[in-house]
């Protein structure tokens, strides 16, 4: 089993920056990459960003590329994901994710572990 812990949200005005981290914890060495989703209030969970914990592959949703940037720390079994020039739109509260299988996830169905989750909030 794999447990993970978010930390590092809050509300902020748009144009402002927010750094989100996870903590990993139990069986981390079976991990192959992480991600971030997020789900806003009334829609569906949506993929954000991950990052392979190996050669750290990253790879990013539209909406954030260029705003958003995911990052590990292996020795700290920790990933972080940076959010400047955020916007009204990205809200949501965000979940951090784990995947023990082989492959750069972007989907839910790649994600097998997940954390409770951290409300961000970009007042306008």
């Amino acid at each position: 089993q794999v447990q993970l812990v978010e930390s590092g949200g809050g509300l902020v005005q748009a144009g402002g920056s927010l750094r989100l981290s996870c903590a990993a914890s139990g069986r981390t060495f079976s991990i192959y990459d992480m991600g971030w989703f997020r789900q806003a209030p009334g829609k569906d969970r949506e993929f954000v960003a991950s990052v392979t914990l190996t050669i750290g592959r990253r790879y990013y949703a539209d909406s954030v590329k260029g705003r958003f940037t995911v990052s590990r720390d292996n020795a700290k079994n920790t990933v972080s994901l940076q959010m400047n020039s955020l916007k009204p739109e990205d809200t949501a509260v965000y979940y951090c994710a784990a995947d023990t299988d082989y492959g750069l996830g972007s989907e839910e169905k790649d994600f097998h572990y997940w954390g409770q989750g951290t409300q961000v909030t970009v007042s306008s």
